[in-house]
């Protein structure tokens, strides 16, 4: 009998693993030693095309028998990219920017499987509309949610409610991996019947 095919997870975030483990496969995690591209002024589609990349390449390589998904989230305001903020100060003003306003948060997905040569890039975009924010109101979230490892700092699946107003497009994909994109392609590669 021919050995189910190994699937492993090219990212850090626990959104991501959470969401992937909704499909029903098993997988590992396997963190990519890269470093990601994060020019605010780069093209979001590119900027989370080429991250996925980076990531599902750089752990292919190691693993070449594996089929290796990597992923890449950013949001974008204003012709710029607000990635994971350094600190709170960065998270504080990034929402100050969000708040009452729409923006578009974008994910990149790869997945490869070295040995074969299969590679497939996709993305998915959202939409998010944000109430408009007091200071109060952000400090009460800032204090409620860790939003340093989050893009835009703020993850709208912990107290969303406080900021989003409305949405459109994939939830998944605003949490940072969109599960309809993700399952096609897994699909499209067999590893889901």
């Amino acid at each position: 009998m021919k050995p189910a095919p190994r699937l492993i997870l090219a990212s850090a975030s626990p959104r991501r693993r959470e969401l992937l483990a909704q499909l029903g496969l098993p997988f590992t995690v396997v963190v990519a030693g890269i470093t990601e591209h994060e020019d605010p002024a780069t093209d979001p589609r590119t900027m989370v095309s080429h991250n996925a990349a980076l990531k599902a390449d750089w752990v292919a390589e190691r693993q070449p028998d594996a089929w290796v998904l990597g992923a890449d989230t950013t949001v974008f305001l204003d012709g710029h990219a607000l990635n994971k903020p350094r600190d709170e100060a960065e998270a504080r003003a990034m929402l100050r920017r969000l708040g009452g306003r729409t923006h578009t948060v974008f994910t990149g997905l790869a997945l490869r499987h070295r040995a074969s040569g299969y590679r497939v890039d996709s993305g998915e975009a959202s939409e998010v509309t944000f109430h408009p924010l007091t200071e109060a109101v952000i400090a009460d979230y800032l204090s409620k949610v860790h939003t340093l490892d989050k893009a835009g700092g703020y993850g709208i699946q912990e107290h969303g409610e406080m900021l989003v107003a409305g949405r459109t497009g994939s939830f998944s994909n605003i949490m940072g991996l969109p599960l309809e994109a993700t399952k096609q392609i897994l699909t499209q590669a067999g590893l889901l019947g």
